[in-house]
């Protein structure tokens, strides 16, 4: 008889639990998730980025973003990754009703707050926290709901930025094809460049065995000192080259273009516009970085010291050695 009871215990433990953990798993599965209106990034003009006290605000102007209240020209690449991701904003399961924000930094002191707007109409406000183990989800908390869910993708590397990350480090935009003239000027020696047309030279001998009736080779494009110096062109465009899309390592605030004389070494070109780069001596011996300004930015910058070193040869670097200086300059 205590035999028969034990047993019958037993079942009806069994039964306990397996109610419970149907309702337990029913009340895990058994959700709508919220529904987050579509997004087109067409159509936004505004984001709000907030973490803490800091608060960052882009405007669109034209079709370009810009950091507000400065107005800087913003990094269009990362700007467009925070658009794709509110296009494309989704969330794919819920994970939490505890309000245990701490636990996936969704709390005042971790989160970051981002809000996207079509002028006063606000699109998408969401809070963003960690990113999940597997680095394919981030925990997030929509606005007005207190439930935490999981969004597909790294939000967190997305929208964790400062105003200096996301500035247009682009200082010097142009096209070497379109260059004509360079001005070089390093510790009071100058010299210039220009580029001209060189005739093709046709052997004598090639000219009369040649029976093809083709036009002769129109003249080509070199560069030429004003000294009458044979130029080092592959140097030369290698300067070019550099220029051509040159970033800088972080603009210097609280400074203006005005503020930096007597440059240590000055690049004037000449092309289908006028650009110039100038370089100035270190603030300190151990600084890594050179202080500069450039046509292509409005505030003053600094360059790294091996970015410099590609650019800041003396004038004569860019000229072709005598050929017995060729000579004595090879290693025996």
């Amino acid at each position: 008889m205590k035999i028969k009871k034990e047993y019958i215990i037993l079942i009806l433990i069994i039964i306990v639990l397996s109610v419970y953990l149907y309702k337990r798993s029913a009340n895990r599965t058994l959700y709508e998730l919220p529904e987050i209106p579509q997004v087109s990034e067409k159509d936004l003009t505004k984001l709000e980025i907030t973490r803490g006290k800091t608060v960052l605000v882009l405007n669109k102007k034209d079709d370009q973003w810009f950091i507000a209240p400065a107005e800087f020209p913003t990094d269009a690449n990362k700007v467009k990754d925070m658009l794709d991701v509110i296009k494309n904003f989704s969330l794919t399961a819920l994970v939490s009703e505890s309000k245990n924000y701490n636990l996936y930094e969704l709390d005042e002191g971790q989160k970051i707050n981002v809000k996207a707007s079509q002028g006063d109409d606000l699109k998408l406000d969401i809070d963003v926290g960690k990113t999940a183990s597997s680095f394919r989800h981030t925990f997030v908390k929509p606005s007005g709901d207190e439930r935490v869910f999981h969004a597909q993708g790294n939000l967190k590397n997305t929208f964790d930025v400062t105003v200096d990350a996301l500035r247009d480090k682009t200082v010097l935009a142009l096209k070497p094809a379109d260059i004509q003239q360079i001005n070089i000027n390093k510790d009071q020696q100058s010299l210039a460049f220009t580029r001209t047309q060189v005739p093709v030279e046709v052997k004598a001998a090639d000219a009369e065995k040649s029976t093809d009736p083709t036009p002769p080779a129109a003249p080509k494009l070199a560069w030429q000192a004003a000294t009458g110096q044979p130029v080092n062109e592959s140097t030369l465009n290698q300067l070019l080259n550099t220029l051509a899309s040159l970033r800088c390592e972080k603009f210097i605030d609280g400074r203006k273009k005005e503020d930096f004389k007597s440059p240590l070494f000055t690049i004037e070109l000449k092309g289908g516009q006028d650009d110039y780069l100038s370089i100035f001596a270190k603030a300190g011996e151990n600084d890594p970085n050179y202080p500069a300004i450039s046509s292509g930015s409005d505030y003053p910058f600094e360059l790294s010291t091996s970015q410099v070193d590609r650019m800041m040869k003396e004038p004569s670097a860019f000229l072709q050695l005598p050929e017995t200086d060729q000579k004595k300059s090879e290693p025996e």
